[in-house]
């Protein structure tokens, strides 16, 4: 196993934070595994550890939110990564940010892009489960920004 770990650790992957709104509290992770499955209509695909609390929630809410991360934001990337974390509104206090007018989930602002998205297919996948979804509205896109890469076991900003 950690072979094929150390094997994926040399593919970049973009980093984003996903965020759900629960009753209770605000839930998000920090992903890499965010994929453009289709562009019509728009479709994307996130990965989550079976076992996570976001993956609990997100079997039960349909919407949520994805914030594809900048350069110079690897802190919002480490909170979100944090095991035993507090809730999304306590990691984004004192951070830009606002609420999805469709997911009702926490966007970060100043990230590359951010979408919202309605779950239509989930996929139990090994210790992981994949989450298909249309995409209800893209929040913001910044091409101007660099996007936040996870590569060996880091967070690096593209040049």
């Amino acid at each position: 196993m950690g072979e094929f770990t150390e094997a994926m650790a040399q593919l970049a992957g973009g980093v984003a934070v996903v965020t759900v709104r629960d009753d209770r509290d605000d839930v998000g992770n920090t992903i890499t595994t965010l994929l453009s499955v289709s562009a019509d209509p728009p479709t994307v695909l996130i990965s989550l550890t079976s076992a996570s609390y976001l993956n609990e929630l997100l079997l039960r809410r349909d919407r949520w939110a994805v914030t594809l991360l900048a350069g110079g934001q690897q802190s919002i990337a480490s909170r979100f990564a944090t095991p035993g974390r507090p809730g999304a509104r306590l990691l984004l206090a004192g951070l830009p940010h606002h609420r999805g007018p469709h997911s009702e989930a926490l966007i970060v602002d100043g990230g590359v892009a951010a979408l919202e998205a309605e779950t239509t297919r989930v996929i139990p996948a090994a210790d992981h489960t994949l989450f298909l979804a249309t995409v209800l509205s893209v929040d913001y896109v910044d091409p101007a920004r660099p996007p936040l890469v996870r590569l060996r076991s880091r967070y690096r900003p593209v040049p």
